[in-house]
Order: structure tokens, then sequence, then C-alpha cells
């Protein structure tokens, strides 16, 4: 529960008479034009919207209102140093009357972290030295001097608290008196003369002539402490936090925040371009120096902080993936740590992962993955201290206490029980130790076990979940038989597949042959055999897991649903052992029904480690954080490929960060808990060289490369499916369009023709860095669209808010409805096939006496389990603070009448696309998602509450 403090009401300022504040909003006016001399305050242009504002009563008789920095009566002992613009401006100011302008600036009140909120003392102190402090405001002219070709003198002013009872936020107000022929007000620079940060919300401009008829304080209203005011004059969207002035190395401390008004570059008021260029520079920093927690410096650097060699060179060791032929990959964002004793090569792991102030998580989202960290963390953790549990490769004694998981409460250990778990997350434990909590805990009951408790024993749902799982990115069509691998066969053996025609045939029954059914596009598979069968032996030479290539073949129905046919597994020839592999199909023989039943559990262990490190974190997550270094080197906050993009970046450099501190790093909770183990992130890698292009991450042309759709222009959305009930492609595509549809309209608006795309200099400098540094190893590679026209920049930026968003809901917020019953989708295979050769005769032998337990032997482990359960509750959970994708509370805060219709539309659409989701669901036709005990695919559906919901598409890859 977040901790809310009322603002202290200081009397360091009371000289000041009341003055007018803004509640929080997102002002949508344009920019600010002041007139000649003649014309009067009156004759201001004002955009029609309203923003409603409290009057804070003061009952003063006398007091008379100042506005310092812009008229003689400024005092120069409290103006900064730098007063040399404000000196100009009065002199300006002398020689005719001014426009009196208020602006109004916002500060949302802060307590910072977790911890913090549970100190109210430190929390107390940190607001009080928030409100009590002055803010330096200077109003930027869009304008140059007509006759000296200079930036005019900029009207400075410093603003003071207004008495406030909001406890979210406070306002500070400053009065400016504007000479004649100003001009547009384009930027405001803020000075934090503060000790600590603050974060600003907005800085309104309103005329005083308004603010002053907009109430009274004479008695009769003191009753109503809210008043109406017309909408400001400029608004002046800021949503970022202000270091203090003493904390700019520098010793400058102006952060310059634009109009709402985006432009491109070429079309950048004279008197805005250097400030552009400034701020983009020092955006881009100059890549020497370790980042402070308070830089907003983005930069680029490969993932050479996985590893830990000075720990532990032999175990934590890790190669450096990115900028290599060997191991391609994308960048991520540098921190400029001191490189490894051990290996000069890799970063040192002290501390937290830098990412910019701005990409950090809002207190409410701190404050809720927080605990749900900490809740998750002791889901995993009370299992193991109940079983008094000291191997921590003890697995589950029989499927009752795997229901168990679910149905009683445990009891909470102290934290000096918990263990193995200190070196995975220590950070936790402290939290632990200090946070809340109740005394029993349990996990909730996955979607598909509350609908069907055996589900995960039918081979119909191993298929369905193909098409409506959590990772309906893997399955493709089989283009041509007998199925071969691209492996060189003198290392991996025979390149030709061991499922026959025969075999397929004898389980398809007498409907058809391969051969036709391949032609009538009837077969499907699982492909996990040319990616896992290099690694298969450096994974087996780990403890306690074990791994086989694997093909895994499915035909399609006449009812629309996929029969499973055939699993193949292969272990390639060692040194000391020739190539095995076996095919394994379903039967009534009792012996070879559970060897199938362990076969699909190696699968589902396959299909589990693809999802969690191909479909999920490398093409959503590490993909996505090349497109945000680039955007924010390359494109100013004013640009409007910047504005549209910037929703969809939200905290996702930030989870990154926090996934290479406990998750993908070497000991993580991957490594920890996945079949590949220390191989898990090089598996990626080579996934990225192989499979990752940039055109093919667009839905349409990934279904096509996966045979999964065909173009056809006369059929809705282009294509036409090969699997018509495949509810991810079915309502992916409805999503697609909706996206590319609202983008195109933007485009539109800004980028009439082609020329107008090649002459962008800051957007063509945003997709050379992210083809040739964020993604520089693939920068050869096919597949990069040029941007030489609107239908192709608007393609291109499609794609990204797809990946994003909608790709990264659907292989993400299913997560535990899928897998949190570990059995349906285990993420290790522990032990071999019993009859895999040479036989170990011990195992077999255990095998036909307990079958029962030679699967549980084969699961994860208890601790894998239950971290892995505690994980996935905490990714598929929906922050209270989401933002979801065309969702009004991100609506676009300029006031272009093109964009906001375009943008309405968009949300609109994606109402609609609700409700078709829910008749699909409800459609009885349409098997693969509507049926007894089966789990409706809602993960399309764009909108959600807080929590595990199993559907909402966040703009960003958030979680």
């Amino acid at each position: 529960m977040a901790l809310h403090l009322k603002p202290l009401r200081s009397n360091a300022h009371s000289c000041f008479s009341s003055c007018s504040r803004a509640t929080p909003g997102r002002g949508q006016a344009g920019p600010l034009f002041f007139p000649l001399a003649s014309s009067s305050p009156s004759s201001l242009r004002r955009p029609s919207s309203v923003v409603q504002l409290r009057r804070s009563r003061d009952r003063g008789k006398n007091k008379r209102k100042t506005t310092i920095g812009c008229v003689a009566a400024s005092s120069s002992s409290e103006a900064p140093s730098s007063s040399s613009s404000a000196s100009a401006a009065a002199s300006s100011v002398m020689a005719a009357a001014p426009v009196r302008v208020t602006a109004v600036a916002t500060i949302k009140v802060t307590v910072g972290g977790f911890l913090n909120s549970l100190r109210p003392s430190r929390a107390i102190d940190d607001v009080k030295d928030l409100i009590g402090r002055s803010l330096y405001l200077e109003l930027v002219s869009s304008q140059l001097d007509a006759k000296t070709g200079q930036e005019k003198p900029r009207l400075q002013s410093y603003a003071h608290k207004v008495a406030d009872n909001d406890a979210d936020v406070v306002t500070y107000e400053a009065d400016f008196d504007v000479p004649p022929g100003f001009g547009d007000v384009g930027a405001v620079l803020v000075t934090n003369e503060n000790h600590t940060e603050m974060f600003l919300e907005d800085v309104n401009l309103y005329s005083s002539v308004a603010a002053a008829g907009s109430g009274s304080d004479s008695d009769s209203n003191d009753a109503d402490d809210d008043g109406a005011r017309a909408a400001p004059l400029l608004a002046i969207r800021c949503k970022s936090w202000v270091e203090p002035k003493s904390a700019d190395a520098n010793g400058n401390g102006k952060r310059v925040f634009f109009a709402n008004k985006p432009y491109l570059p070429g079309q950048t008021p004279a008197g805005l371009r250097s400030y552009r260029k400034k701020d983009l520079e020092q955006k881009r920093g100059d890549g020497h120096g370790e980042r402070k927690p308070t830089d907003r410096i983005y930069d680029y650097d490969t993932y050479n902080d996985l590893g830990d060699p000075d720990s532990d060179a032999g175990k934590k060791a890790r190669p450096v993936l990115g900028g290599s032929a060997q191991f391609p990959y994308p960048r991520r964002c540098r921190t400029g740590r001191p490189m490894s004793a051990t290996d000069p090569k890799t970063e040192t792991r002290s501390g937290d992962n830098y990412v910019p102030r701005d990409e950090a998580f809002s207190e409410v989202k701190n404050l809720q993955f927080s605990i749900t960290t900490l809740r998750s963390v002791l889901h995993a953790a009370v299992p193991a201290v109940q079983s008094t549990l000291i191997d921590p490769d003890l697995g589950f004694p029989s499927f009752f206490v795997i229901d168990k998981l679910f149905e009683d409460g445990v009891e909470l250990p102290k934290a000096e029980q918990l263990g193995f778990l200190r070196s995975a997350v220590p950070r936790l434990l402290q939290i632990l130790r200090d946070g809340p909590g109740d005394q029993v805990l349990l996990f909730d009951t996955p979607a598909n076990v509350q609908k069907d408790k055996f589900a995960w024993l039918r081979d119909e749902e191993f298929a369905r979940e193909t098409l409506a799982g959590m990772n309906p990115y893997a399955i493709e069509l089989v283009r041509e038989f007998p199925l071969k691998s691209k492996l060189d066969p003198a290392v991996y053996g025979p390149a030709e597949s061991a499922i026959t025609a025969e075999v397929l045939e004898r389980k398809m029954g007498p409907m058809m042959t391969v051969a036709e059914a391949v032609s009538q596009k009837r077969l499907f598979m699982l492909d996990y055999h040319d990616l896992f069968l290099p690694y298969v032996h450096k994974i087996r030479a780990q403890a306690n897991t074990t791994m086989y290539g694997s093909r895994t073949v499915f035909f399609l129905c006449d009812d629309g649903t996929l029969r499973l046919l055939a699993i193949e597994l292969t272990r390639p020839a060692s040194p000391t052992q020739p190539q095995w592999r076996r095919v394994f199909t379903s039967s009534t023989d009792t012996t070879e029904s559970w060897l199938w039943r362990m076969a699909k559990s190696h699968v589902r262990a396959h299909d589990s480690g693809h999802h969690e490190l191909v479909s999920h974190w490398l093409r959503t997550h590490c993909a996505v954080e090349p497109y945000i270094i680039a955007a924010n080197r390359q494109l100013s906050e004013m640009h409007p490929v910047y504005q549209l993009l910037h929703p969809h970046f939200r905290y996702t450099m930030r989870i990154n960060a926090l996934a290479r501190s406990a998750l993908i790093n070497a000991g993580g909770i991957i490594e920890l808990s996945f079949s590949p183990q220390r191989y898990a992130m090089e598996l990626s890698s080579v996934a990225y060289d192989k499979l990752w292009r940039f055109d093919t991450e667009a839905l349409p042309a990934d279904l096509v490369r996966r045979g999964m759709a065909v173009e056809d222009p006369s059929a809705e959305h282009g294509l036409r499916l090969t699997v018509p009930d495949y509810p991810f492609a079915n309502d992916g595509l409805l999503v697609w369009d909706a996206i590319k549809g609202w983008v195109t309209a933007y485009v539109a608006r800004f980028y009439p023709d082609a020329g107008t795309i090649a002459g962008d200099a800051e957007l063509q400098a945003f997709w050379t860095d992210v083809r040739t540094v964020g993604h520089g190893d693939k920068k050869d590679a096919p597949g990069w669209p040029a941007l030489d026209s609107p239908a192709s920049l608007a393609h291109a930026l499609t794609t990204i808010i797809w990946v994003a968003s909608a790709h990264h809901a659907a292989v993400n917020f299913g997560q535990y409805d899928f897998a949190g019953y570990f059995p349906n989708r285990p993420s290790i295979a522990r032990t071999n096939m019993p009859v895999e050769e040479p036989v170990d005769a011990a195992a077999l032998a255990a095998f036909l006496d307990n079958p029962d337990q030679a699967l549980r032997e084969c699961f994860p482990s208890q601790v894998q389990a239950t971290l892995v359960m505690a994980v996935l509750d905490l990714l598929s959970t929906h922050s209270p603070d989401e933002e979801y994708l065309g969702g009004m509370e991100t609506a676009p805060w300029n006031d272009d009448a093109t964009v906001q219709a375009a943008y309405g539309k968009f949300n609109a659409r994606l109402k609609e696309i609700e409700d078709i989701i829910d008749g699909r669901n409800k459609d009885r036709r349409l098997k693969n998602r509507c049926g007894a005990g089966i789990v409706p695919y809602q993960l399309m559906k764009p909108f959600s509450q807080p929590g595990v919901t199993g559907m909402g598409i966040p703009n960003s890859t958030s979680i």
C-alpha cells in the first residue's frame, strides 16, 4: 500500500497573495503567442479545453503579488548567478506594457521506494525538502531576435509553492511580465534549487487576467475551494525527474522542456534549434565513465555483464554476447562499470544495473513489483522449507503433493530458513526481513487447472496449446517430406528424420497419404532439432538435466483441431557413443503409453526453453531495447516519431536491467530452472543469428515465414491462414491491423511524401542507429527496410509497436495460466528416456516398476518448480498503473485535430476487437478456443484489470 503524506504548509513565502493551482492533467493547448503592445491580454488565443483548478484561500486583505526575475522589482540576491537574460528582459519590459502570465508547475509528491514507504519519518523529511524550496523557471521564445539573429532574452522567475491540500501533488507558481514581440513560448528551462530530485509533471501557462477573474478571495467563496479556469495558454508536458542543480557536473542544472507541439527537424522554430540539438547531445553522453543513477544518458554496450568470474571463474564465467560472429546479439544499455579482474572482457556486477533516470519504475510500479516479488519468492521458498529440504534436486513424492501447492495455505518461514535462496535473491530476503506479510500463503490455482485438472495428460490439449497457448510462435507448416536437418551430417548424423511416412500414415488412418497431407497443407510441426542438437552434450555435462533435439508432428483434422502424431528425440554421436534417436507415438500398450507421456514432457521442456529464451526474452525484451536507446539518442522529444513511440518503451529498460540482475545472469533463475542451464543465453544468441530478421517480426510476415498463412489480397487482412482456427493469429491480426491503421494515419499527418522522410535527418539517424549499432551484428542481414516512403515508415513503426505490445502480451500474460501447473509445461527435463541406448538397466527397471515416479523424477525438482511458478506468477501480473494499447491515458498530448481523431478511432476499434474476441470464445464451432474444460483465448484482448487476468495488452514490454 502506497504511503501518502500531506504536503506541509510553509510560511517562507507568505508575502504572496492567493494563487490558483492546477490539478495534474494533460494540457492540450497550442503554442503561446504574445502580441504586440497594442494587443490586449483578452485577445490571446485560447484553446477550448478546460482545466480544473483549486483556489487556495488566503484572507489577507493587503497582500500584494510580486513577480521576481523579469521586472524591475526583482531582487538580484534571489536570482541565480546567470542573470544577464533577466536583466535584458527587464530592460525590454520597461519600454512598453507587458502581458502578465502565470506559470503553474505541478510536482508529484514522492517518498522513495518500497522500503522508504515503510519509514514515515524519512519520507516526511523528503517531502519537507521538496515543497519548502524554490523552483526556477525560464521561458524561451521560439523566435530569434530579428535584428541580431541571436536568442531573445529568456524570461526568468522563481516559482513558489502554493498552499496545497492534495496528497499526491504540490503546485508551484511563477509570474512573468512578457514584453511585446516576445513571440511564441516554445520551451521552459527548469532549475531545481532543492538538494533532492523532484518529479515534474507539467508546466502550464495562464493569463493572469483570467486567473484574477476566475474567483475571489471574499468570504462568500470560502465554502467552495474548487473553481474553474480557462485552459492554459500553453501546456508543457514534462513527466520527468529533475535533478538538483548541485548534482549537475557542470553546475548548470537546467532542463529544457518543449511545448506540446511536435516539429520535424527542418520545421523547428529558429529559437529552439540550439536547445533541440543540445538536449540530444546531453542524452547521448560521451561514452565514458560509469553512469550514475541520476543520469539520463543512453548508450550501447554488449551483454558482457551476465557472468561473474570474479566470484567463481569456473562456474560463473560466461561469454560476451554481441560484437562477435560467434555470438551475435542486440545491444543493451551501457552502464560503464569497471571490468572484471579475472576476465577483462566481462563487466563487474557491482551495484544495481544502471538505466536512465526516466526509465525507472514509478513508485506505484516499484511498490507493486516489490510486494509481488516478495510474495512470489515466499511461494517458492515455503514448500522447500516445509519439506525440510536439504537436497535442492529433490523431486515431488507424489502428484498429491503437487496439488497441495494450490489447496493448502502454508506458514511463512523465517528468513534464515531460506538457505539456498540466499544466493539467488539476496535483495528480496532483505525485503522479507523488513516488510510485512500474511502468515499464510498459497499459490492461486492456474486457469487451466480450474477448467480441467487432467487436461495436461491429453494429446488434444498438447496440440491445442501450440495454437492458443503461451508459445504460439513456434508451430510451422511441413513444406517438404521427409523432414531434413540443415546441420552437418558428418558431425550430427543423418540429415533425414526417423519419422517416416509409414509412422505418420499409421496414426493418420486411411484418409490420406503423407504426400497428400503435405500438398494439402495438413502437416505441421514443432522443430527443436537443429536449435538444440549442437548443445545436447554440453547440457548433459551439467548435473541433473538432459537434452535432446526434437521434432513433433501434427495433422490438421477436418474440424480444425490438430492431432498429435509423433515425436522424435535425438542424441547426437559423441566420441564414446553413436547417435541415438527414436520415434514415439501414442499407444494402447501400457509401457509405450508411459514412454509417450515422458516424450511429451521432454518436448514441453524444449518448448518452455524456446518460449522463454526466444519468443519471449529475445524477440521482445532484448530486441526492443536498441529501439529505445536509438530513439532517445537520435530523436528529439519534439519529434513526432519520438512522441509516437515513447509510450511503447515504458519500463522496458528497467525490467531488462532487473532480468540481467537475477533472471538471465550466471546462476540466475533461468539457469537454475530451465534445461539449457548455463547455456541458456548462448542458445538465445544462436537463435538470434539463425532466426531473427526485422521484417519477419511483423505478424503477417512471421505467419507467412512459418507457413501458417499465405498472402491473399482477397482475404481479410490480406492473408489466408493454413489453420483457419488459429486463435493467436486470428485475434492478433485484428490488433495488428488496428495498430497499422493508427500509425499510418499518424505518419500521413507529418510525412506527406517520400521527400519529407528522406529529408528528416533525425529519423534517418535513428534508423541507422537501430540497424548499424543497436542490432549491429545483423546490419548486413536481409530484411531491413529502407525508410523511403510513408508506407515503409508506417510499416516499420507498426512492427516496433506490435513487438513491444501485442507480441509481448501474447507470450507473457498467459504464463501462469498455462505453466503455473508445471506438469503441463515443465521448465526442465532432468532424466533421460529409460529406453535410450545404451540402456541403463536400473533406470529401465525402475521405470517399469513405477512409471508414475519415473515421470515425476523427470519433472523439475521442488525448488525448480516452485521457483518457476513464483516467477511466472510475477511476470503474469498487471501493475495497477499499467498503460494499455490504445488506452486514453496515453492519448497523444498535442492538440492536433487529425492526430486526436485518428487515436480516437484506434481506441474505438480496440474496444470492438474485445467484443469480437468475446464472441469467438463463445463460438462452439471454434474448437481450439471453445469447449468443455478449455481456457478461452483472451491474450489479445487489449484491456485488463490489475493482477493475473490472462488478458490485456500493455503499451510496452513492462514486465
